[in-house]
């Protein structure tokens, strides 16, 4: 079964976009995932108290039929792919790929929470998401 899920993208090491794009496509390589929308990328400073480069942050809209947690992996493998080192909380990164939204489902386990949990208080994560699926927005304020 295919659901459309909503993932945040941002970097802000090196060659940002270099890495966004090859991001995307692995994404789109991938025969269990389809790119169908990808949003403007914006430059946004980081909430990191950790001293760092602006980020260039977007979101893209996919459908797939990987599990959310078969989708997390893929995610963090092209992660890793990518360069993206794990030793420090709030660290820079050649690149952040995060599920926003997996269709309707809410998935609450310890390493991974849907809808992501601080998505609705980043502007870098809203006005992407707006762009791309401004009904998503509307329907969810009518909540």
């Amino acid at each position: 079964m295919e659901v459309v899920v909503f993932i945040g993208i941002g970097s802000n090491l090196h060659n940002r976009l270099y890495y966004i794009e090859e991001a995307l496509r692995y994404l789109n390589t991938n025969p269990l995932t389809e790119i169908l929308a990808v949003s403007s990328f914006y430059e946004t400073e980081p909430l990191s108290s950790v001293p760092q480069g602006y980020y260039l942050n977007g979101v893209v809209k996919i459908s797939t039929s990987l599990s959310p947690e078969a989708l997390l992996e893929l995610l963090q493998n092209i992660e890793e792919k990518l360069g993206r080192v794990r030793d420090k909380k709030d660290a820079p990164r050649t690149i952040d790929l995060d599920i926003l939204l997996y269709g309707d489902s809410i998935v609450r386990l310890p390493h991974l929470s849907i809808p992501h949990p601080r998505m609705w208080e980043r502007e870098f994560v809203l006005k992407p998401l707006f762009e791309i699926a401004p009904e998503l927005i509307t329907s969810i304020q009518r909540r």
